[in-house]
C-alpha cells in the first residue's frame, strides 16, 4: 500500500524532532519513533536502556542486518497503520530512507539547531540515554554522524532552523510544511 505519506524527521540529537512529533499528535498524525524501536529491542533483550547500551545496540543492529535495520524494525507499525500520513521521528541514514520508501512516499524534513541549544535541551529532556556531559554529547553526535545522519540532513526536502523559535513556532512551521506536502 504505497499511498501513505511518510514524513521523516531528521536532525542531530536535540534539534527538535520529538518536540515536533509530540506537538503534531494533536493534529491527528500518527508518530513512529525510530529511537523507541531501538529502546523496545533493548527491552526484548533485557538490556538496560542506558546511553551505552542503546548506542551499542543501534550499531550492532545495523552491522548485523544492514544500514537500514532500524527502519525495518517499524515495518509492521507502518503497514498496520490506518493513517495516510505518518511522522517517522529520528531517521538517521539514507539506507533507512530507502527502506521506508518501500512503504510509502517519503518526504524528509530536517531540523537544525545550534550545538549549545541541542546540548541544553538534551540535558533537560530526561531520556535514559540523554548525555549529561559535553563529552557524552560529543560521543553521541559522532556516533550519529558515523551512521550517516549528515547525508539525510543534506538531502532533506525541507529544513527548519530551530534557532530562536518557540516550541509553538517550531510545531506550526512543521505543520505548514507537511500540509503543503499533503496537497
Amino acid at each position: 500500500m504505497l499511498n501513505k505519506l511518510l514524513v521523516c524527521l531528521t536532525g542531530m540529537p536535540g534539534a527538535g524532532k520529538s518536540t515536533i512529533a509530540e506537538g503534531l499528535k494533536s493534529e491527528g498524525y500518527e508518530i513512529i519513533n525510530l529511537g523507541n524501536a531501538v529502546r523496545n529491542e533493548a527491552k526484548k533483550r533485557n538490556l538496560d536502556a542506558s546511553r551505552e547500551n542503546l548506542g551499542k545496540l543501534m550499531l550492532e543492529l545495523r552491522e548485523k542486518n544492514g544500514p537500514g535495520a532500524i527502519a525495518e524494525l517499524v515495518e509492521t507499525q507502518i503497514q498496520s497503520s490506518n493513517s495516510n500520513v505518518l511522522l517517522i521521528d529520528g531517521v538517521r541514514s539514507n539506507a533507512e530512507i530507502e527502506v521506508l520508501r518501500k512503504f510509502g512516499t517519503v518526504k524528509l524534513l530536517a531540523i537544525h539547531a545550534s550545538t549549545d541549544t541541542r546540548f541544553n535541551f538534551l540535558q533537560k529532556r530526561g531520556r535514559s540515554d540523554d548525555p549529561q556531559t559535553k563529552e557524552h554529547f560529543n560521543e553521541r553526535d559522532n556516533r550519529e554522524l558515523g551512521v550517516g545522519i549528515s547525508n539525510s540532513i543534506a538531502l532533506s526536502d525541507f529544513a527548519i532552523s530551530n534557532i530562536g523559535l518557540t516550541k509553538d513556532e517550531l510545531i506550526k512551521k512543521s505543520y505548514e510544511i507537511i500540509q503543503r506536502w499533503i496537497k
